[in-house]
C-alpha cells in the first residue's frame, strides 16, 4: 500500500493566508504521534481564493481541502490520515464526487502550470519524477540539433507570453543566426503589473521548468550564459530559483560539459529593484549591466547586440516554462490547442471584484466571459459586471458587450486592450471608470524612466486632467485633450511603457464616454465612487434620531437632537462616508 501523502500549499498566497502555521501544526502531530505519512510543501495550484490549501493523497484518491486553519488541520489528520475518513465538509476538489468548486477547473489545460501545486518546488527529484529534464535527455538521445529545436518551437506556434506575442521560434532563429564568441539567454521575471502574479506563482511552484526551458533555449541559440532577472519583491521565488540552480549543478544539468555532451551553460539570478520599465528588454539589460533601467533605441535588436553587446535572447517566465513540454510532447500536440494564430494555452491571474481570485490556465480561443463567469465564479456580492482591465497598465478595459471576445492576441487587440502577460482585473458596477483610468495612469506616470519627453511630461499632463475630472473640476474639451495627448504619447515614446500608457484612458473614453461627461458636465460620479463629487443627505422618513451618524462624523457636520430628524451641513461635510457606513436604518442617501 502506497504511503499517504499530505501536501500544503506554501506559495506566497498560501503563506499570506496562514499556511505556514497549518504546515507546522501537521508536522508537530506527525512527529509527536510518529505517524507514517509523507508531509510535503508545494506551490500554488491556482485556487488562491481557498487558501490555505491542504491535499491528502491516499490509496482511495486525491482530496483537496480549502480554507484550512490549525483546528481544521488537526481534524483532517485525525479523521482522514489516521482513520481514512475524508472530512467531506472541507473538501473543495476530488475526483470521487462533485464539489461546489468544480467549475473553477472546467476547461483548464495545465501546461505551463503543470507542476504547480503538484510537486515540491525545492526538490529536484520531485521534478524529475514527473518527467522533468526529460526534454533535455530527448534532445541528447535523439541527437536533435539547434536548428531542429528551433523548428520544433516554431511548429508549436508558441508566441511570447510576456505581452508582445512575438513568435518564439523566429526570435530564437534570429539569435541563432548571429555570429559571436559569446551569447546570452535571459528570463524576464520582472513582473510589475498591478494585480498580476502569474510569473511569481510559476517560479515559486516549478522553478526547474524555467531552468530546463532556458537550458534548451541556450543550446538552440548557442549561448553559454544565462540570467534570470527577477524583482527583489519576490523573495520566495528568488530563494527557490537559487535552490533549483544549485540542485541542477549538482546533477550536471548546469555548468560545464552538461550530461557529458560538451555543452557548457550556467546562469544566475539578478535581483531587480522593481522598476516597471525594466520589463522592457533593453531597459532590463541596462539594469543587469549596472546602468539605470532605461530603454535603448532599436536597432540594433537584442538578437544581434544585447547584453554586454552580445547576441541575446529574452523570453518571459511563462514562455520558458512551456518549452520543455513542447520538446517532450511534440509541437503538434501544443499547436492542437488554441486558434490559428494563437496556439497553446495562456495563464491568467484573476483579481479584483471576482469570486474566484487566483490563477487559471486555459486554451487560447476561450471566450472571455467563460474565464470570468465560469472559472472565475462571477462577480462578488452578486453585483453587475462592468469591465475587465486586460494587460495591466499597458492594456485596456473590455466592457460587458464585448465579453464574447475570444482570448487570443488578435481578438483582444481589436478591442483596444492587449493580452499582456495575463493580468485580469475585474470591475463591478461600483467601479468608476474615470478613476480607474486615473489609477493606472498614475502608476505608469510614476514608473516612466523620464527619457522620452512625451512620456515623461505627457503622462503627467494626462494625470492632472484625470485628477481634475474626478475632483469635480473637469472642463469642456478635457476628453478631446486626453485623446490628443494619448496619440502623441503613443507615437513619440521610445519603449512599450509610453507607447501603451494611454490605453486605459483611450478604452475607457471609447466605451464609457458617458461617465466622463457626467463627471465634467453634471459634476456627478455615476458609480458614486469619487469622493469630491458625492453628496450625503438625510432621508427624513427613515431617520430615527439615534445620533449614531452624528457621533461618527469627524467634522460635526451632522446636526439634530436625539429622536429627531437630523440634517447634514454641506459646508462642513468632507464626504468621508462614515455616516453612510454606520447608519442601520438606510437614512443616509448618497447621490
Amino acid at each position: 500500500m502506497a504511503k499517504t501523502k499530505v501536501l500544503v500549499g506554501l506559495a506566497s498566497c498560501g503563506i499570506a493566508a496562514g499556511a505556514s502555521k497549518v504546515y507546522d501544526t501537521i508536522k508537530a502531530i506527525q512527529e509527536t504521534d510518529k505517524l507514517d505519512f509523507e508531509l510535503q510543501r508545494t506551490g500554488c495550484i491556482g485556487m488562491c481564493y481557498r487558501e490555505p490549501l491542504v491535499e491528502v493523497i491516499d490509496e482511495s484518491g486525491s482530496y483537496l481541502y480549502g480554507e484550512i486553519d490549525s483546528e481544521k488541520a488537526i481534524e483532517i489528520v485525525n479523521k482522514h490520515v489516521r482513520d481514512h475518513e475524508p472530512v467531506r465538509e472541507h473538501i473543495v476538489r476530488t475526483d470521487l464526487f462533485e464539489s461546489e468548486d468544480d467549475d473553477f477547473w472546467a476547461g483548464q489545460v495545465k501546461i505551463a502550470l503543470r507542476n504547480c501545486g503538484v510537486i515540491d518546488p525545492e526538490n529536484i527529484d520531485d521534478y524529475i519524477n514527473t518527467g522533468g529534464y526529460d526534454a533535455i535527455k530527448k534532445i541528447i538521445n535523439e541527437k536533435i540539433d539547434a536548428e531542429q529545436i528551433i523548428q520544433m518551437v516554431s511548429d508549436s506556434g508558441l508566441r511570447g507570453r510576456g505581452g508582445g506575442g512575438f513568435p518564439t521560434g523566429l526570435k530564437w532563429k534570429f539569435a541563432n543566426g548571429s555570429k559571436s564568441d559569446e551569447k546570452y539567454v535571459i528570463c524576464n521575471a520582472d513582473e510589475g503589473d498591478p494585480g498580476a502574479f502569474m510569473d511569481r506563482s510559476l517560479i515559486e511552484g516549478d522553478p526547474h521548468a524555467i531552468l530546463e526551458g532556458m537550458i534548451i533555449g541556450a543550446r538552440a541559440i548557442g549561448a553559454t550564459h544565462g540570467v534570470i532577472y527577477c524583482r527583489a519583491e519576490y523573495p520566495l521565488a528568488i530563494k527557490r530559483l537559487n535552490i533549483a540552480i544549485e540542485q541542477a549543478k549538482e546533477r550536471n544539468l548546469l555548468g560545464d560539459n552538461i550530461l557529458g555532451t560538451g555543452f557548457n551553460f550556467d546562469l544566475y539570478v539578478k535581483e531587480g529593484a522593481g522598476a516597471f520599465v525594466c520589463g522592457e528588454e533593453t531597459a532590463l539589460m541596462a539594469s543587469i549591466e549596472g546602468e539605470r533601467g532605461m530603454p535603448r533605441k532599436r536597432p540594433p535588436f537584442p538578437a544581434s547586440s544585447g547584453l554586454w553587446k552580445k547576441p541575446t535572447n529574452i523570453n518571459n517566465v511563462e514562455t520558458w516554462a512551456n518549452i520543455p513540454w513542447i520538446i517532450k510532447n511534440g509541437p503538434e500536440k501544443y499547436a492542437g490547442y488554441g486558434t490559428e494564430k494563437s496556439k497553446g494555452t495562456k495563464v491568467f491571474a484573476l483579481a479584483g471584484k471576482i469570486n474566484h481570485g487566483g490563477l487559471v490556465e486555459v486554451p487560447m480561443g476561450i471566450p472571455l466571459k467563460d474565464v470570468i463567469f465560469k472559472l472565475g465564479g462571477g462577480i462578488q456580492g452578486g453585483k453587475q459586471f462592468k469591465a475587465v482591465q486586460l494587460g495591466g497598465p499597458s492594456g485596456g478595459c473590455i466592457p460587458t458587450h464585448l465579453l464574447d471576445t475570444i482570448v487570443d492576441y488578435d481578438s483582444v487587440t481589436a478591442t483596444g486592450a492587449i493580452m499582456g502577460s495575463g493580468g485580469m482585473v475585474v470591475m463591478d458596477e461600483s467601479t468608476c471608470m474615470v478613476d480607474m483610468a486615473r489609477f493606472f495612469l498614475d502608476f505608469t506616470q510614476k514608473e516612466s524612466c523620464g527619457k522620452c519627453t512625451f512620456c515623461r511630461v505627457g503622462t503627467k499632463r494626462m494625470l492632472e486632467i484625470l485628477t481634475r475630472i474626478t475632483e469635480g473640476e473637469g472642463r469642456e474639451g478635457d476628453i478631446e485633450l486626453l485623446e490628443e495627448l494619448s496619440e502623441k504619447i503613443k507615437t513619440s515614446s521610445l519603449c512599450g511603457l509610453g507607447q501603451t500608457a494611454p490605453n486605459p484612458v483611450l478604452t475607457t473614453i471609447k466605451y464609457f464616454r458617458d461617465e466622463y461627461e457626467a463627471h465634467i458636465v453634471d459634476k456627478k460620479c455615476p458609480a458614486k465612487n469619487c469622493k469630491k463629487l458625492l453628496t450625503y443627505t438625510v432621508h427624513e422618513e427613515n431617520c430615527t434620531g439615534c445620533t449614531v451618524c452624528a457621533k461618527n462624523c469627524p467634522t460635526d457636520a451632522i446636526k439634530g437632537e436625539r429622536k429627531e430628524v437630523h440634517f447634514i451641513d454641506q459646508d462642513l461635510c468632507i464626504q468621508c462616508g462614515a455616516c453612510y457606513s454606520k447608519c442601520k436604518f438606510d437614512a443616509i442617501i448618497l447621490s
